[in-house]
């Protein structure tokens, strides 16, 4: 990957991520009877918000996406393929279950409807990404891709289910899913080299 490629991936989620977060801003800001804006003022502030947001969550994402990479170089080196794919999904079925439990056990809270609904639409997301890869690429992908759109992800929105709001977990939650997939399914565009 050279630098221009990586430069043009990192201003492409950007992208991806500031206009999911205004989208879903948009979306979130009608529930409950809506937000009241006192002018255009608000509405301006509101919009540069949310657009911000989307690029702070992108960046996050891409920090993951890496990580990610870099793990995944890593697990290709010291286990066998077929070892590490195992582990791959061993950490996926893991990661899972913690985000369907993970308020209920730790926090003692009642969140585990919301917590199931969460883990059930990343999981279709997951599913839904891994297909689209394998069919651009090849069925090897399947794994590395459930791997990350369900890892990483929960990995990375740990933190916010902590403020132990809807509203404010699908704000985090969407973006970010966005984004991950977006990386995931152009990352064989961009690591290809061009024939010459």
């Amino acid at each position: 990957m050279t630098l221009r490629k990586w430069f043009k991936l990192f201003w492409q989620a950007l992208l991806v991520g500031a206009v999911v977060s205004v989208a879903t801003g948009i979306v979130l800001s009608f529930e409950d009877g809506g937000i009241s804006f006192n002018g255009f003022s608000d509405y301006v502030v509101y919009f540069v918000i949310l657009f911000g947001y989307g690029v702070l969550a992108s960046v996050y994402s891409q920090l993951g996406f890496f990580a990610y990479l870099i793990l995944n170089y890593m697990g290709n080196g010291v286990f066998s393929k077929k070892g590490w794919q195992y582990i791959q999904m061993v950490l996926t079925v893991l990661a899972l279950l913690e985000l369907m439990f993970f308020r209920t056990f730790v926090g003692g809270q009642a969140g585990q409807s919301s917590d199931l609904i969460l883990s059930i639409v990343i999981l279709v997301v997951a599913i839904i990404t891994a297909l689209y890869k394998a069919r651009m690429t090849n069925i090897s992908a399947w794994i590395p891709t459930l791997f990350f759109m369900i890892g990483v992800t929960i990995i990375e929105i740990v933190g916010g289910l902590k403020i132990n709001v809807d509203n404010a977990t699908a704000f985090i939650v969407i973006p970010l899913l966005a984004c991950n997939a977006f990386q995931i399914l152009i990352l064989h565009r961009v690591v290809q080299t061009e024939k010459s």
